[in-house]
């Protein structure tokens, strides 16, 4: 077995990874890169590998970072399935949308900029794809993926079991007739305010492990929300906006949960939550239909009829016209919108209105990569570019990780220790987090190595002497996955 892995290798993002067996040729995810420029420019380089040789394509979840480049897989020539669980398909499509609806508004805003520079118009890189290019990926789904069920995958034996990461998500147990296989995807928080647990892996020859978290453990669930508690109450006091970036899938329906939760409870005020993303709004609909990889408090209130995600103070904001009417509301409100890491959405705008002002609160509940604009934030600049301007931040600013849908170290581990003894690949992680994470797999008595970029590696083989690919420099660690959490 052999693979390559084409994103989120030595980096959290833009998941692609082609699996090798003889002559058979599986994509495992088809992620867009997010973060900064560099990152993000390599969603415009060539693929490195013949779309249309491709067998098949498996997703394991539908975060952006794991499906955003299927449009352009099937625009470059794919025809082939793409296989995938319900309710994945379900949220891919919303997703995928709104991705390309996004692309086409920035090309066009760069379009009317240029072209006040005088700059021509061949120069503006268009948009990766477009609504069509979507719609195409979207009739090559097949949705035939359902947990603990066995399916032929281009001559494979594939079974995925939850993962426990978001709705849908699942890991993959890739049988080749010589070796088992489990390829990660994302594995869930088990503390998690929403997702049921993972389903524990049966022993494997290999792992492909993703490594947020691998470096550190979450809070206990308890605490996190005590946590978010004191931080709405004291932003309340405050009486400016309370501004939480949320990712639309997973965070933003335990966000409302939890405020549903604690206003229920009287144990914060029932002040106004404007809930201003359209895509989340949406994604939430989903929820109702698969229920039951929800935990029981979630799943039982859905089978009752009633609405676990709707704080009785609720608001849902569907244009952008009433987006910007939000700004002009006086006294203290929740606006929860996307995206999580800052780095789009309509929470830029609220940022640009509100981040200059000392009564102003920024809630960040979510991975905050340490180059994007919500890294910046959360580490303690005091101004950031914001939609072209420089904004000051006075806003009072809570950090809380423990709302994280990633696995974190504990996770891992536990993860692991149904699985044998298998040769343990890194996947999905920041370089200096992966290297931390290898001795304490040996502790285990596991062999660890990192997937290096884009290079192949034998998944059954003797790996890296260290654990390391030839040239790898560990980043010194910056603390980001200590103050903030996917």
């Amino acid at each position: 077995m052999r693979l390559q892995s084409f994103g989120a290798a030595l980096t959290v993002t833009g998941s692609m990874h082609l699996l090798t067996v003889g002559e058979r040729h599986v994509l495992i995810d088809c992620g867009l890169f997010q973060g900064n420029d560099e990152l993000e420019a390599r969603n415009r380089e060539p693929l490195p590998f013949d779309v249309a040789g491709l067998d098949a394509v498996i997703l394991t979840h539908a975060h952006l970072d794991h499906v955003g480049r299927l449009p352009l897989l099937v625009k470059l020539g794919y025809r082939g399935p793409i296989h995938c669980t319900e309710p994945t398909a379900a949220l891919a499509e919303t997703v995928l949308l709104d991705s390309a609806r996004l692309q086409v508004d920035g090309y066009r805003h760069d379009l009317r900029r240029a072209r006040r520079q005088g700059i021509p118009d061949d120069q503006v890189p268009p948009p990766l794809y477009e609504e069509e290019d979507v719609h195409r990926a979207l009739a090559l789904l097949r949705p035939d993926l359902r947990f603990a069920e066995t399916v032929r995958v281009a001559g494979l034996r594939v079974t995925p079991q939850r993962a426990g990461h978001i709705l849908g998500s699942a890991y993959l147990l890739i049988d080749t007739g010589d070796a088992r296989l489990i390829m990660s995807g994302d594995l869930g928080n088990r503390e998690s305010g929403l997702q049921l647990d993972f389903t524990p892996p049966p022993p494997a020859d290999a792992v492909v492990l993703e490594s947020t978290y691998a470096n550190r453990t979450h809070r206990p669930w308890p605490a996190t929300l005590a946590e978010f508690r004191d931080a709405l109450r004291d932003a309340v006091r405050q009486g400016g906006k309370i501004l939480i970036p949320s990712f639309a899938i997973e965070r933003t329906q335990t966000i409302l949960h939890t405020i549903k939760g604690l206003m229920d409870a009287g144990e914060v005020p029932r002040i106004p939550v404007f809930l201003d993303s359209p895509m989340a709004a949406r994604a939430t609909h989903e929820y109702f239909e698969y229920g039951d990889e929800l935990i029981p408090e979630v799943r039982d209130a859905l089978q009752a009829g009633e609405d676990p995600f709707r704080p009785g103070t609720l608001h849902v904001v569907p244009t952008s016209a009433e987006s910007q009417r939000i700004n002009r509301y006086d006294g203290p409100a929740i606006i929860l919108a996307g995206n999580g890491m800052m780095t789009g959405g309509r929470i830029q705008h609220h940022l640009k209105h509100h981040l200059w002002k000392p009564s102003t609160s920024l809630i960040s509940v979510s991975y905050q990569s340490p180059s994007s604009l919500g890294g910046r934030i959360v580490t303690g600049a005091d101004h950031v570019r914001i939609m072209g301007e420089e904004i000051a931040v006075r806003a009072h600013v809570y950090t809380i990780g423990g709302f994280s849908a990633h696995a974190d170290q504990d996770d891992l581990l536990a993860f692991l220790d149904t699985a044998g003894r298998p040769h343990v690949w890194l996947v999905h992680g920041e370089p200096d987090v992966m290297d931390s994470f290898l001795p304490v797999l040996a502790a285990r008595g596991l062999k660890g190595d990192i997937v290096p970029d884009r290079q192949p590696v034998d998944l059954t083989g003797p790996g890296y002497p260290d654990g390391r690919p030839p040239g790898f420099v560990p980043a010194s660690p910056r603390g980001a996955h200590a103050e903030a959490g996917e």
